[in-house]
C-alpha cells in the first residue's frame, strides 16, 4: 500500500509540474469548492425532509407546496455545481494529462530510451505507447476523480455526522440473557461499525481486481500491437500467403485477451455478489435501524426521514472505498505500470558498453573494441581501425560478425560491450538498409528529422531530381500519402539517399542502404552523391563492393576457424593486408 502511495504522488508531481499543470491546481479547487458547495445542498435536504415529511404529517397544504418549491430549487442548485465542476474536472484532466504525457515522453525519447527498452517486457514495459497513450489518461482520469471524491467525502463525513450525532438523542435498549443492554445513540455508532465490516469483504473479495486489470491492459494491448504489424506489413503477408498464419497469432492474443477476462468477470461477479446487495440496501437499512425509535413515539415521522437521510448519507459517504473499489483498483494498476515505466526510461544503463568519446574532427577511432550480442555472447573483436575524413571505406564481414551492431555503436546505441570509440565534433548521419519515412507531407520525410521549413522548395526539387525521383514534386500531400505507402524498398532507398543531398553532412555511415538498387542505380546514385559532396567521409557497410565509388579502402572482418583474421585493405577491387 506505502508502495503504491507513493507511485501515485510521485505521478501526481509531475502531473502538476509540467506546462499548465499548476494552472490544474486552480481547476482542482474549483472543482473541490463546487464538490464541497454540493455537500452543503445534500445538508440543506436532510433538514428538508423532516420538514416536508413533518408538513404531509400535519395535512399542512400551503407547507407542503412551499417545501415542494424548495425542494426543487435545491435540485437546480445540485445540478448547476454538478455540471460546473464536471466541467472544469475535464478541464483539468486535459492539462494534468498532457503534463504526464509529455514527462512519459520526455523520458522515453530521452537518451534513446525508446531504442534501449524496445525488447523489454517486464512489468509493463511492453507496449509503450500503452503505457503513454492509455495508462496516462487513466490515471488522470481516476486520479482526479477519487482524490476529488475523497476530500469532498471527509469534508461531508464531518458534517453529517454532526447531524446524526445531533438526531440521534435516543438509546436502544434490549434484554440479552435476562441482562438489560442500553446503547445512547446507537445510530451513530450503527453507521461506521455498518460500513467497516462491509469495506473488510469488499477488500478481501476485490484483491485479485488489481492484478487482472494489470493482466488486461497488457492483453489489449498485444493484441492491438498485433493488428498494428499486420497493418505495416500487408505486402509481405500477401506475398506469403500468410493469412492463416497471422490469423492464428490474432486468435492466440485475442484468446488470451478471452481468458483474462473471464477471470476479471468471475471476480468481479464475485465482488457483485456483496455489493450489489449492499448498493441496494444501504439506502433503506437507515429506516429499519431507526423504525424502533419511531415505532416508540419517540421521534416524529419526519423526524425518522430525517434520521434515515442523515444516517443514508453518512454510510453512502462511508462508502466511498466500496463503491469505488474497481476505480481504486485500476488507478492502483496504471500507477504501477507508469512508474515502472518512466523508472526504466530514465534508468536505461544497466550493462558495459564501448566508450563513446568526442576527439578529433578528421577522424574515427576504434581501439580494443569487443561487442557482444543482448544475451551477452561475445562477437569476434574488432581490430584497430582509424577512418579519415574525406576518404571512402567499405566494411565487409561474413553475416553474424557484427556489422550491424558495429553501426549501431559507432551511433551510441549498441551497449553491450567495452572498448573506446572516437567520433569526430561533426555532423554525421546514418543510413539503416530499411530507411523510415515519417508521417506527414513529402517534406517532412525529405527534412527528417529537420523540420520542413529548414529547406528551401528548389532544394527538395533539386533533391528528388539527384535520386531519379522528381516525379514525386509535382504530387500533393493527400496523393503523396498514398503513394508513401506503394513505395517499393528501392524506391524508399531512393528518398532516404535524397535527405543526404539536403542535410550535406561531414560524415555519411551507410549501412546496406542501397542493397534494394540494381548495380547501375546504385553506381549512379553513389557517384552524383559523391560528386555533391566532395569533401564528405563515406562508410559503406555492405556484402557486395559498393559501386559509383572507385576510390576507397575495404576493411574486411572475416572470421577464420572462429577467430579474427583481421583488417584488410582494398584499393580499386585489389586486395592487400590492412
Amino acid at each position: 500500500m506505502t508502495r503504491i502511495i507513493s507511485q501515485i504522488a510521485l505521478l501526481t508531481r509531475l502531473c502538476i509540474s509540467g506546462p499548465g499543470g499548476r494552472a490544474g491546481l486552480v481547476y482542482f479547487a474549483l472543482v473541490l469548492g463546487l464538490g464541497l458547495a454540493g455537500v452543503q445542498v445534500s445538508v440543506r435536504l436532510i433538514a428538508w425532509t423532516a420538514d416536508f415529511y413533518n408538513a404531509l404529517q400535519k395535512l399542512d397544504v400551503d407547507a407542503t407546496l412551499r417545501q415542494i418549491a424548495v425542494f426543487f430549487g435545491l435540485i437546480a442548485i445540485s445540478v448547476s455545481l454538478f455540471l460546473s465542476g464536471s466541467y472544469l474536472r475535464k478541464m483539468l484532466q486535459i492539462r494534468w494529462r498532457r503534463s504526464l504525457t509529455e514527462a512519459a515522453l520526455d523520458r522515453w525519447l530521452s537518451n534513446k530510451a525508446y531504442w534501449h527498452l524496445r525488447d523489454r517486457t517486464d512489468n509493463g514495459l511492453d507496449n509503450p505507447d500503452q503505457r503513454i497513450a492509455e495508462d496516462c489518461r487513466i490515471f488522470v482520469d481516476k486520479l482526479t476523480g477519487e482524490a476529488i471524491e475523497l476530500i469532498t467525502n471527509i469534508v461531508a463525513l464531518v458534517s453529517f455526522f454532526a447531524i446524526l450525532w445531533s438526531l440521534s438523542t435516543f438509546a436502544l435498549a434490549f434484554t440479552v440473557g435476562g441482562v438489560a443492554v442500553e446503547i445512547p445513540r446507537y445510530m451513530v455508532w450503527a453507521a461506521p461499525l455498518y460500513v467497516a465490516i462491509s469495506s473488510g469483504l469488499t477488500h478481501w473479495l476485490g484483491k485479485p481486481l488489481k492484478s487482472l486489470a494489470f493482466e488486461q491492459q497488457r492483453r489489449e494491448a498485444d493484441f492491438r500491437f498485433a493488428l498494428t504489424r499486420l497493418r505495416e506489413h500487408v505486402e509481405a503477408v500477401a506475398l506469403a500467403n500468410g493469412e492463416a498464419a497471422e490469423r492464428r497469432l490474432l486468435a492466440d492474443r485475442f484468446g488470451a485477451i478471452i481468458q483474462n477476462w473471464r477471470g476479471l468477470a468471475n471476480r468481479e461477479l464475485i465482488l457483485g455478489c456483496f455489493t450489489r446487495p449492499y448498493m441496494q440496501t444501504v439506502l433503506r437499512i437507515p429506516l429499519f435501524l431507526a423504525l424502533p425509535a419511531f415505532l416508540a413515539g419517540r421521534v416524529t415521522f419526519g423526524g425518522l426521514m430525517q434520521i434515515g437521510s442523515a444516517f443514508q448519507n453518512v454510510v453512502t459517504t462511508l462508502s466511498w472505498f466500496i463503491f469505488s473499489y474497481r476505480d481504486l483498483a485500476e488507478l492502483a494498476a496504471s500507477a504501477s505500470r507508469l512508474s515502472h515505466f518512466l523508472g526504466a526510461a530514465e534508468d536505461n544503463v544497466d550493462a558495459p558498453r564501448p566508450a563513446l568519446v568526442t576527439g578529433q574532427k578528421n577522424r574515427i577511432l576504434l581501439q580494443d573494441v569487443a561487442l557482444r550480442v543482448p544475451d551477452g555472447r561475445a562477437l569476434e573483436p574488432l581490430p584497430e581501425i582509424r577512418l579519415e575524413a574525406g576518404g571512402t571505406y567499405w566494411i565487409s564481414a561474413p553475416s553474424g560478425h557484427g556489422k550491424s551492431a558495429l553501426v549501431k555503436a559507432l551511433a551510441g546505441l549498441w551497449r553491450h560491450g567495452a572498448g573506446q570509440i572516437e567520433r569526430p565534433d561533426a555532423k554525421m548521419v546514418f543510413l539503416p538498409q530499411q530507411p523510415y519515412l515519417p508521417l506527414g507531407g513529402l517534406r517532412g520525410a525529405l527534412a527528417y528529422p529537420a523540420s520542413p521549413e529548414t529547406h528551401r522548395a528548389e532544394d527538395y526539387e533539386r533533391a528528388l531530381g539527384a535520386v531519379g525521383m522528381a516525379q514525386l514534386w509535382e504530387i500533393d500531400e493527400p496523393t503523396w500519402n498514398d503513394a508513401r505507402r506503394g513505395l517499393s524498398g528501392g524506391e524508399r532507398q531512393r528518398l532516404a539517399l535524397a535527405r543526404i543531398h539536403l542535410q550535406k553532412p561531414d560524415w555519411i555511415v551507410l549501412d546496406e542502404a542501397t542493397s534494394a538498387l540494381d548495380p547501375a542505380a546504385e553506381r549512379d546514385l553513389l557517384a552524383t552523391l559523391r560528386q555533391d559532396l566532395p569533401l564528405a567521409t563515406f562508410i559503406l557497410i555492405a556484402h557486395r563492393p559498393p559501386l559509383g565509388l572507385d576510390d576507397y579502402r575495404a576493411i574486411h572482418l572475416s572470421r577464420r576457424d572462429g577467430s579474427c583474421a583481421g583488417a584488410s585493405d582494398e584499393r580499386r577491387g585489389e586486395l592487400a593486408e590492412a
